[in-house]
This record gives structure tokens, C-alpha cells and sequence, in this order.
């Protein structure tokens, strides 16, 4: 079973990149998004519904700002919308879809570096999220949270994490807060199951040189309960072509629904 995540930074913007006729060959199972940024209304055109795949996007209240998207090749029993926190669920951060024991996340946490205001947010975000991720590791259900978690955990998981010591992304209380994740929260960082190498980024700036210099963050993760992350198989970042400042991450699991796929046609 594949799964890719990639913050598109635009949907709009990573269409016109090519990213439609990449993921036509990559076999996928489930696609989640982060970073949308369109309104119901800017979505219609076939590209952005894939055919074979049940498609489902939660947009924030604020246009242009923040969605989230989950494309499926097995139609849901259940499509959540809502983490259960009013103010982040306000800003489409949370999508999940339900197929039998099967749960699929689509989840982008508020990054913190536009004011202290914003990293507060951040931080009631985080406290909320890891009751809710210990209620996933204790549920029986076997879920797979990918998306953009905005925080580096380790040294290893940025270039220049000396200087970056007192930003968000990487402040010791995010990075504590991935170790209760991780922890108390019962939930695993699957790439890094399969991957434990340095300069495995996900993200680089637009200034600068930071992609051809390979400055970059690991910020884009799969976080599975521990049976999933033991059926992790395969993981791969793409790095061949860009659709935005983040790169697609691709896991393979030993894993797969047992009903039939129910490919649904184009919008």
C-alpha cells in the first residue's frame, strides 16, 4: 500500500508544476495534502480529481489560506472533518479518511514563525493533538497521520540546526513535544522506521540557495500507531522534479484494506 504526502504550497500552483501527470504513475493508494489553498469553487477541472480515486478536500474558513486534501482509491466509510478543536479546525488542518480498521490523515500544523501570537496557537495545537494521538495509539485502529508537522525533531533533521535553535520549527519545547509524540502519545515517526540517515529534507526556502545548497528540513512525516510503522516497508522523498518548496514523501506499507478498490470517476 502507497501513500505520498506533500504540502503543495497551492494546488493551483503544483497542477501547473506538472504534479498531476507525476502521480498518475505513481501507483498510489492514498494521497493527502497540505497547504491547498483554494476554495471549493477553484477545484473543478479534472486535474485536481483524479480518476480512480475518491477525493475529498476540506477548505479553511479564510480563502487562500491552509486546506487540506485526501484522495483514496477505496471509497471511505467515513470521512472526518474536524479534529474536535474549534479554532484549528476553523483552519482545515485535519482530514481523515476510514476504510474498515484503516485510518489515513491528512494533518498540517500552524507553523508558528509569523508572530508570538502564532506560535501560542501553535502550542495550544500541540496540546490538544497529542491527547488526540494518544487516543489513535489506544483505539485498536491503525492509523498513518501524514502531512506538515512544521517542527524538525532531531539535529539530523535540518542543515543548520545551531542557528535555528531559537526558531520555531525547531525551539526545544517543539521538539519535546515530538518526543511525547513519539512517547506517552504511542506513535511512530515511520520514515524514520526505515530511514535514519542525515540530510533526508523535505523542505527548502525560496531564499537564497537553500535547494541547490540542499539546505533544507525534514518537516513532512508519516506518523503511524505501532503496527502500521512496523509495516512500513519502503520510503522514498522525490526530489527529481519540484511541485513546491516541499517534496512529496512516499512510504510503502505491507498493508491493504480487504475489500475490492472502488475507483470513482472523475468530477
Amino acid at each position: 500500500m502507497r501513500i505520498i504526502t506533500l504540502n503543495a504550497n497551492g494546488i493551483r500552483a503544483a497542477v501547473r508544476k506538472g504534479f498531476p501527470a507525476w502521480l498518475a504513475k505513481q501507483k498510489a493508494d492514498f494521497v493527502c495534502l497540505q497547504e491547498v489553498r483554494a476554495q471549493a469553487d477553484q477545484i473543478k477541472p479534472a486535474d485536481f480529481w483524479p480518476d480512480g480515486y475518491s477525493c475529498h478536500y476540506l477548505e479553511a474558513k479564510r480563502a487562500g489560506y491552509s486546506g487540506v486534501a485526501v484522495y483514496s482509491r477505496w471509497t471511505p466509510d467515513e470521512v472526518i472533518d474536524q479534529a474536535g478543536m474549534p479554532a484549528f479546525d476553523a483552519e482545515g488542518r485535519y482530514l481523515e479518511v476510514r476504510i474498515e480498521n484503516l485510518s489515513v490523515v491528512s494533518f498540517y500544523l500552524p507553523s508558528g514563525t509569523s508572530s508570538d501570537e502564532r506560535l501560542a496557537f501553535k502550542y495550544q495545537c500541540m496540546d490538544f493533538m497529542l491527547e488526540k494521538f494518544k487516543e489513535m495509539a489506544a483505539s485498536g485502529r491503525d492509523y498513518v497521520v501524514c502531512g506538515d508537522w512544521n517542527i524538525a525533531h532531531k539535529e539530523i533533521d535540518l542543515r543548520n540546526w545551531r542557528g535555528n535553535k531559537k526558531n520555531s520549527g525547531f525551539l526545544p519545547q517543539e521538539r519535546a513535544w515530538l518526543d511525547r509524540v513519539y512517547g506517552e502519545g504511542g506513535m511512530v515517526d515511520a520514515f524514520r522506521v526505515l530511514d535514519p540517515r542525515e540530510e533526508r529534507y523535505t523542505w527548502w526556502s525560496n531564499r537564497g540557495q537553500a535547494w541547490a545548497k540542499n539546505v533544507g528540513w525534514r518537516l513532512d512525516l508519516q506518523v503511524a500507531t505501532a503496527a502500521m510503522a512496523e509495516a512500513a516497508r519502503r520510503a522514498h522523498i522525490y526530489t527529481a522534479a519540484r511541485f513546491s518548496d516541499h517534496a512529496p514523501l512516499i512510504m510503502d506499507y505491507d498493508y491493504i484494506p480487504s475489500r475490492r478498490r472502488r475507483p470513482r470517476s472523475k468530477k
